[in-house]
């Protein structure tokens, strides 16, 4: 390995590098946040509860069927493959020419959504069931306990966890490449193949994937500390203090 090298690669081409980690980011961003909205909507459905008998059992029990499908089918598969079945198949069957950055984002989204299901659908288990009974009790319905009571204890319990989906997507969009979306990894590929020195322009490439991971871990452990609060507080008029 050539250091003058890697210097003048990074000299060189550093505007398509940028340009690459900034769609790897983009990408990474809109489909873990979408995929987070897709996991809470199916986390939450999927605890409602299910009529002993009658029409609505029956219903409840086919979307039931549906989401797990849904969910141990894109568990269950490459991302790759899935890049490849989504983006080609949606233009062999219904002639849709697709836009690459939106079909990236979009299978990152469904991707990430059968992982946050399962995920918000642990959080919520997790939840004393006194709670759910406490706010029944009340007059509160499936709905209302869940937004009210539920959901911001999950969301804050389940954060580590979308943050290292986060993490994981941000690597992960590198098998975008197969449907030609201009992440990180097509960029660094394209660069490599004008050049012939693959090795030192993918090294660029892995520390650029690694500042962006580690930066990300960073902000993420900071939101976490601050919705913990802090260590040291009064409680109202003063009646008491935490600890120094």
């Amino acid at each position: 390995m050539s250091f003058e090298w890697i210097v003048s690669i990074v000299a060189e081409n550093w505007p398509m590098f940028l340009r690459g980690a900034g769609m790897t980011l983009l990408v990474a961003l809109l489909g873990t946040l979408a995929g987070a909205i897709i996991g809470l909507l199916i986390g939450v459905i999927r605890t409602i509860p299910v009529p002993e008998r009658g029409p609505k059992r029956v219903f409840w029990k086919v979307v039931n069927g549906i989401l797990s499908f849904y969910i141990e089918f894109f568990r269950g598969t490459p991302m790759i493959v899935q890049a490849m079945v989504i983006y080609y198949g949606s233009a062999l069957a219904f002639g849709f020419d697709m836009d690459r950055v939106f079909a990236a984002i979009f299978i990152v989204s469904i991707n990430t959504g059968a992982y946050m299901a399962e995920i918000v659908r642990g959080g919520i288990v997790s939840i004393d069931k006194g709670q759910f009974e406490a706010a029944h009790a009340i007059g509160m319905n499936h709905f209302q306990t869940m937004m009210n009571v539920v959901l911001p204890q999950v969301i804050r319990n389940i954060l580590p966890a979308t943050g290292n989906q986060f993490v994981i997507n941000i690597k992960d969009t590198s098998v975008l490449n197969v449907i030609s979306v201009t992440e990180l990894y097509f960029t660094t590929k394209s660069i490599a193949g004008n050049n012939f020195r693959y090795f030192e322009s993918f090294f660029v490439a892995c520390v650029i994937y690694f500042i962006m991971t580690l930066i990300v871990s960073r902000l993420l452990r900071y939101l976490e500390r601050k919705l913990d609060g802090p260590d040291n507080y009064t409680m109202v008029d003063g009646q008491a203090a935490g600890k120094k």
